[in-house]
C-alpha cells in the first residue's frame, strides 16, 4: 500500500478519531484540523498525523489545508441544526455549504479523490431537515466532477458513543423511562467497521462513483435497544412507550432543555426505518460485527469506554 497524504475534515469526533487511528495504522499521513487543539489530546499521540488549529469554514484556511493532499475525507455532521425549509441554517452551513467549499478548493488544488460520510436515508424528500441537508451535501459533491465515494452509515455504536451510552446514563438516573418513538427501527453498526470501510475505499478504484449503505447484522426497535442496555448494565427500568403525539410533544419540550437532548427534527428522522435496504452486507469483503459482541464491554465500564484492543479480539479482528 502506498502511503497517502489525507485531510480529514471532522476527524476529531467519535467516528473521525477511530478513522484517524485506522489510517495511521495503515501508514498514511494525516492532516487533522480542529477549532481547539487542547480538546483533541487523544489525537496528538497518533504517529504520522498533524493536528492543526483551523476554521474549515473559512475558504482561505481550507485552501491551505488542502494543499499537498492526495485525498480529502469529509465527515462533518450535526444532529441539531435549527428549523427552516428545506433545513435549518446550522444544517445548511455544516452539511451543504461546507461540502460546497470542499469541492471548490479540491478542484482548485487538483485533489480529485474525495470520500464523503453522509447518513442513511438521506434524500431530498426525507421528513427531516437533517436528512434533506445530508442529501443536498451529497448532490453538491456529485456535481463537482470529483472521484467521489459516499458512505451512508446507520447509527454508530462503540466506546464513547452518544447512542447506547446515553440510554445507559438515563436508565441509571431515572426510575422509569418515557421513550419517544419506541417502535423506531435501527440497524446499528460498530464504529470500527465504518472506519475500516472508509479506509479500504482509498485503495479500491472501483469504489469511485459508488454510494455504500453501512449497517450492522441485526435490526432492532428503539424499545428493544433500551431494554438490552438495561439488561447489560443491570439497571432495568419500566419503559413508558409514548404515543406518536406524545413523542412529538416530548421532542418539542426537549428543545428548551440546555443541550437539546432531542428535537422535533430528530423525531422526524425517526419516522423512517434507519435500516439498510440491502441487508447487512458491507463492501470490500468485510463482515459486520454484532452489537452484542462489542457493547457489553464498554457499557459495563464506568466511563462508558473500553480497551479497543480487547474489543477487536472479541470481534475476531
Amino acid at each position: 500500500m502506498t502511503p497517502q497524504n489525507i485531510l480529514i475534515i471532522g476527524g476529531s469526533g467519535f467516528l473521525g478519531s477511530q478513522l484517524a487511528w485506522q489510517l495511521t495504522k495503515d501508514g498514511h499521513f494525516l492532516r487533522l484540523p480542529t477549532r481547539r487543539r487542547e480538546r483533541v489530546k487523544h489525537l496528538l499521540t497518533l504517529p504520522t498525523s498533524e493536528v492543526i488549529e483551523a476554521n474549515v469554514h473559512d475558504p482561505t484556511q481550507l485552501e491551505a489545508l488542502v494543499a499537498g493532499q492526495d485525498a480529502i475525507i469529509s465527515m462533518v455532521g450535526i444532529l441539531r441544526g435549527g428549523t427552516g425549509h428545506p433545513y435549518g441554517a446550522g444544517f445548511a452551513r455544516a452539511h451543504v455549504e461546507l461540502p460546497r467549499k470542499i469541492a471548490a478548493v479540491a478542484q482548485a488544488a487538483g485533489v480529485r479523490r474525495v470520500i464523503h460520510v453522509s447518513a442513511l436515508k438521506a434524500a431530498a424528500d426525507a421528513p427531516s431537515g437533517y436528512l434533506r441537508s445530508k442529501a443536498a451535501g451529497e448532490k453538491v459533491l456529485q456535481e463537482a466532477g470529483l472521484d467521489l465515494t459516499i458512505f451512508r452509515p446507520s447509527v454508530i455504536f462503540g466506546p464513547g458513543d452518544q447512542f447506547l451510552n446515553v440510554f445507559a446514563s438515563l436508565l441509571k438516573a431515572l426510575p422509569f423511562l418515557p421513550l419517544a418513538c419506541p417502535n423506531a427501527r435501527f440497524q446499528p453498526i460498530w464504529v470500527e467497521d465504518v472506519a475500516a470501510c472508509i479506509a479500504s475505499s482509498l485503495t479500491q478504484p472501483g469504489s469511485i462513483g459508488q454510494t455504500y449503505e453501512l449497517c450492522g447484522p441485526s435490526r432492532y426497535t428503539l424499545r428493544h435497544l433500551v431494554n438490552y442496555v438495561g439488561k447489560v448494565i443491570g439497571e432495568r427500568r419500566p419503559i413508558l412507550a409514548l404515543t406518536d403525539r406524545l413523542s412529538y410533544l416530548q421532542a418539542l419540550a426537549a428543545e428548551f432543555v440546555p443541550g437539546a437532548p432531542m428535537t422535533r427534527d430528530n423525531y422526524y428522522s425517526m419516522q423512517l426505518p434507519n435500516v439498510c435496504e440491502t441487508g447487512c452486507g458491507l463492501p470490500f469483503g468485510r463482515t459486520s460485527t454484532a452489537m452484542e459482541v462489542i457493547a457489553p464491554a464498554y457499557l459495563t465500564d464506568q466511563r462508558g469506554r473500553a480497551d479497543n484492543d480487547a474489543l477487536r479480539k472479541k470481534a475476531g479482528r
